[in-house]
């Protein structure tokens, strides 16, 4: 299984970001071989328009099973369930915090977006 955590930096100390669409990086964690790769977001960050939707699509070419992140909006919502991908909001300061929160149940998946269209 393979999670995406939106955020800045390079390993598993670095901040979740609390935006999806916008994100700089994604980190995709995969859960059975308990490594990392991050995927640069910048093109989908700078778009002037459908930055949620194209990174979903980015998100989902990867395989990705769930996505942890602060904050999705509506359109990039239905993108990644459309992708069959689970979308979980958390105020965790790291990605090691929110991994370790989806690892013990502590994460709540979301049921709808909980920002509307171009939040920034």
């Amino acid at each position: 299984m393979k999670i995406a955590f939106t955020t800045s930096g390079d390993n598993l100390t670095a901040a979740l970001d609390s935006r999806f669409g916008r994100a700089s990086k994604f980190l995709i964690y995969d859960l059975e071989q308990n490594t990392h790769m991050v995927i640069d977001n910048n093109q989908n960050r700078n778009a002037a328009q459908g930055a949620g939707i194209q990174s979903a699509e980015t998100v989902a070419r990867f395989g990705v099973d769930a996505l942890v992140t602060g904050h999705c909006g509506p359109k990039a919502f239905r993108t990644l369930k459309a992708a069959g991908i689970k979308i979980y909001n958390s105020s965790a300061g790291t990605i090691s915090d929110a991994l370790e929160m989806y690892r013990s149940g502590k994460l709540t998946e979301a049921n709808s977006a909980d920002v509307d269209s171009h939040w920034t």
